[in-house]
């Protein structure tokens, strides 16, 4: 039986990846989109392009009610619910003294608020078992400039994933997490483009890596967490950033030789 997921946030990026990826096995998908419906109309013609089904819902998730109105949709037109990936994210980019109420509020009912309303609207669909990963970011876990209000909701999420996980086993529900690193993507380009930002190109060496991952490859990692290979896993975070948070200084690339790693010839 094909199974159904609700992917928020995938209108673009990593969740639209995702969404036309499961559409190749023939699944049936609920587009979350927050204002561009053509784009949204796109990820559809594309998952039944790749032979899945698909339906576009609009719902600003940080509104509780527009939540109910997406699963209220996904229940009509598919009965059941086999996977659940919170996808989509927002924050506000600011030191930590310049950030307002607001702000604070926004990143909340974005980032963690959605999720665990989405999550209990998730396990009501989720009769046989499922799957629910979030999407996490590595300013979880490492302090970097203007990401505090985005890493530290990032953070609570992480633990939701943990505490969710031993809750729901018993009922055959994974939940699980994927930290993913600097991604070539709209939010990274927005990121570093907040002034007074170092530029990618200085941080580029210091990914072991040496390069920004792909959508996809954060899709994969994600696929691999609702497939049933990945039965025994759960209440995990995954990190998929090239090696970025293994690194610390001094760094090998700003070392001189014998210490300094050499790039792999590319010819």
């Amino acid at each position: 039986m094909s199974k159904v997921s609700l992917i928020t946030g995938s209108s673009r990026g990593i969740g639209r990846s995702l969404a036309v990826m499961l559409g190749r096995d023939g699944g049936r998908i609920v587009v979350n989109y927050k204002q561009n419906e053509e784009l949204a109309g796109e990820v559809v013609k594309e998952v039944e392009g790749a032979g899945g089904s698909a339906i576009a819902v609009q719902a600003d998730i940080e509104d509780p009610a527009a939540i109910d109105r997406l699963f209220d949709a996904a229940k009509q037109e598919y009965g059941r619910l086999d996977y659940y990936v919170s996808n989509a994210a927002a924050s506000s980019f600011k030191k930590v003294e310049d950030l307002q109420a607001h702000h604070l509020d926004r990143s909340y009912a974005m980032n963690v608020r959605a999720f665990v309303l989405g999550a209990q609207r998730a396990v009501r669909l989720m009769s046989g078992g499922g799957r629910i990963v979030a999407l996490s970011s590595y300013g979880s876990i490492r302090v970097f400039p203007t990401y505090g209000n985005l890493g530290a909701a990032k953070a609570a999420l992480e633990a939701w994933v943990r505490y969710m996980a031993v809750e729901w086993a018993h009922l055959g529900i994974n939940v699980n997490a994927v930290n993913g690193g600097i991604i070539d993507s709209d939010s990274s380009d927005f990121y570093y483009g907040v002034e007074g930002m170092p530029p990618f190109e200085g941080v580029r060496p210091k990914i072991p890596k040496r390069r920004k991952g792909t959508v996809k490859e954060v899709a994969d990692v994600v696929a691999f967490l609702l497939s049933d290979a990945s039965e025994y896993v759960t209440g995990q975070t995954i990190v998929v950033d090239g090696g970025l948070s293994l690194v610390s200084p001094p760094f090998y690339a700003d070392a001189s030789a014998p210490l300094a790693l050499e790039d792999a010839d590319e010819g």
